[in-house]
Formats: structure tokens, sequence, C-alpha cells
């Protein structure tokens, strides 16, 4: 056998060592996008919350984490269209969840009065308006941080 034809037949293209997400057509993709969008807010909105009524706002932290990764993947996967794309699903996700309430109970607590820890008091407001700031942070880094390099074969 060739040289090249063995070669060809052990090293996968380029296209084919990017992750799943990646290469998938336009469509997938987008639907991908906003489905991670919806899902990240989703779950960063019911995690805003642990720790704040002791004033430890670790929930803060990991929704923070979760939808910095989330978007981060967003914009890798389909660059600021998709940043911009995520950033509207989980929004729509998040604000909705803390506009519609059922039988009183709201998902997104902000604003007491009285005696109450900082964070207890603060928590929602820091998770509505901070899920949209640190998309935009992530919107003026440089590209290259969002550059997937495929994974070397064996």
């Amino acid at each position: 056998m060739s040289i090249s034809i063995l070669k060809r037949m052990t090293v996968k293209s380029n296209t084919d060592l990017r992750p799943w997400s990646h290469r998938q057509n336009v469509l997938v993709k987008v639907l991908i996008t906003i489905a991670a969008g919806v899902a990240s807010a989703f779950v960063g909105t019911f995690a805003h919350r642990m720790g704040a009524e002791l004033n430890i706002p670790y929930g803060l932290v990991l929704a923070f984490l979760i939808i910095g990764l989330s978007t981060w993947c967003a914009r890798s996967r389909m660059g600021v269209v998709g940043l911009a794309l995520h950033l509207i699903a989980s929004s729509l996700t998040a604000w909705g969840m803390a506009l519609t309430t059922t039988s009183g109970k709201a998902l997104i607590v902000a604003g007491f009065q009285g005696e109450m820890p900082f964070f207890a008091q603060h928590a929602g407001y820091i998770w509505l308006y901070g899920l949209i700031l640190v998309q935009v942070i992530l919107l003026v880094l440089p590209a290259r941080w969002f550059s997937v390099m495929p994974k070397q074969s064996r």
C-alpha cells in the first residue's frame, strides 16, 4: 500500500476531530445553543440562592460558572452569533421564570425589608443582571480564546 492511502485510512480529517456539537450543520448548532442557554439559565435559577441565607453565595458562584461555561461553548461553536443566541435564550428563561409566579411563590426572590444577610436580600438581582454581564464580558474577550483545537489522533 502506498503511504498516502495508509495515511487516509489512519488519520481522520480535522473536521472529524472536533467536538460533536461543532461538526453539526447550522440548524442543529442553533438548536444546541438555544437548548444550552435555556438549560443553563434554568439550572442557575434554581442554584443561585444556595448559601445566600448564610451570606455565603456558593450558589451564585455555581450558577455563574454554569452560565459562563455554557456561553463559552456557544461562542466557540458558532462565534458571536452563537453567543447572541445563547444570551437571548438564557435571558428569556431566567427573566421569564422571575416574572412568572405560581400561587404567589416566586423562584427569584429580590428585595427584602428587615434584618437579613446581604446575599439573602440581593441574590435574585445579582443573578438576573449578572447572567447578562457574564455573557457580555465573554463577548468582548479575544476570539482566539474560543477556538477549539482538534484532538490529536493516536
